[in-house]
């Protein structure tokens, strides 16, 4: 599998998906956090982008985000994430199981997905993901395997106060099992609410520590 040939892609996705403007409706406001949606051109769903502002440089965010050792710490929404093949610095393979969802109403899924670092000029700093498949990681009884289209965070400094940033995830999850749509739509939003209002609490929590 051509690695660097397929985070070109996500990469270039990604940054599109931030410089699109045109089409998103809101659909929640919550905690400081914004969530768009509009149809996705890679599956019969929605993507769905969260916005919000944390108290921290984007060097500092985004290996908080997608590192294992920080990570298993604060995501709330992960039963466990880990590394499966670090393909060089910037990218790897990671395996993610989350916990049930609305009281059993969505089961645990698990993704495995190639994950890769790419950063722009101006203190920009992204995460590009897409699901692939992985011999070593095949489907288990215990979850449903779930994949990810195109998805990442672009974290960019604020003009107004570089100390802080607007951090930007993208999502469309297809979550697998025959779950009705209007049960992932209520879900999607509220998991990027989660996202990054634990994001901003764990980072605060880590830095109060440290």
């Amino acid at each position: 599998m051509d690695y660097k040939k397929i985070t070109d892609e996500i990469s270039e996705k990604i940054l599109s998906y931030s410089q699109d403007t045109s089409g998103w409706r809101v659909i929640k406001v919550s905690k400081n956090v914004t969530v768009s949606s509009k149809p996705s051109k890679e599956y019969a769903g929605n993507i769905y982008r969260g916005e919000g502002i944390i108290e921290e440089v984007p060097s500092k965010i985004i290996p908080f985000m997608y590192l294992p050792e920080y990570r298993n710490r604060w995501d709330k929404a992960l039963k466990s994430y880990s590394l499966l093949e670090s393909i060089d610095q910037d990218t790897g393979i990671y395996h993610s199981v989350t916990h049930s969802y609305g009281m059993g109403l969505i089961s645990s899924r698990d993704f495995v997905d190639l994950l890769h670092v790419k950063a722009y000029p101006g203190g920009i700093l992204t995460t590009n993901s897409i699901s692939v498949e992985y011999s070593s990681c095949p489907p288990t009884p215990s979850c449903v395997r779930g994949r990810n289209n195109p998805c990442g965070y672009v974290c960019s400094p604020l003009p107004e106060n570089p100390e802080h940033s607007k951090l930007v995830v993208f999502i469309q999850p297809e979550l697998g099992g025959m779950l009705p749509c209007s049960v992932v739509e209520t879900a999607l939003p509220t998991t990027l609410v989660n996202l990054i209002t634990e994001t901003r609490a764990g980072l605060k929590s880590f830095k109060d520590r440290n």
